[in-house]
């Protein structure tokens, strides 16, 4: 019973090691999977012999040969496509890359160029910090201030002085008019005056014989 028992079990074993062979040979083709299993093909379906000196070697179909070599050929074109294809899109990558990088340094230009324009003002061409514009701005405008009032003054002083000298010239003028008519009033007495004693020295001379 033990030897059956151990012949059923080789048996089973030679099966199942049988049957996992026949389906990786079934697995292998000539015309489909990787360049790997189609040479594993071929070593294991050409038959092979052994020399005098007991070296092996395997006999491959022509043909073998040449679809393998053509089916090695397609597969180096497509990696070398494939190769070509990613270096390509490497190279695409790369130029975008270096339009970004171009991109955010302009962007990082403007970006520091608006700060400098947002913190600074231009006064005559010249770049000042915004503190600094503003000190000068109120700077003239004090000066401006200052100006104004001082022009205020004078302003109100020579109006005060204008008031006088019309005050002046009034009362002079007043004066005047009187001096004028106390002269007119001199005037007109002394011609009477004169009239009189052109009168006496008529009325003397009449009364002479």
């Amino acid at each position: 019973m033990k030897s059956l028992a151990a012949i059923v079990f080789i048996f089973l074993l030679s099966f199942t090691a049988s049957a996992q062979t026949d389906s990786e040979e079934k697995k292998l083709s000539l015309n489909s999977g990787s360049i790997d299993n189609q040479f594993e093909y071929v070593i294991k379906k050409s038959s092979g012999w052994r020399d005098e000196r007991g070296q092996q070697y395997k006999v491959i179909k022509i043909n073998w040969l040449y679809e393998l070599r053509a089916h090695t050929i397609d597969s180096l074109n497509a990696v070398h496509k494939n190769l070509s294809d990613t270096q390509g899109k490497v190279s695409t990558q790369n130029n975008e890359i270096e339009d970004l990088k171009s991109s955010l340094t302009k962007t990082q230009t403007d970006l520091e160029n608006t700060n400098n324009e947002k913190n600074n003002m231009s006064l005559f061409g010249l770049q000042m910090s915004k503190t600094g514009y503003n000190m000068l701005m109120w700077s003239i405008i004090g000066a401006l201030l200052a100006l104004l009032i001082f022009f205020i003054y004078k302003f109100n002083n020579s109006n005060v002085v204008t008031k006088q000298a019309k005050l002046a010239l009034s009362e002079m003028e007043e004066e005047f008019e009187e001096h004028r008519k106390v002269a007119l009033e001199r005037e007109q007495k002394v011609r009477r005056q004169l009239q009189d004693e052109i009168n006496k020295q008529k009325d003397s001379k009449k009364t002479k014989p």
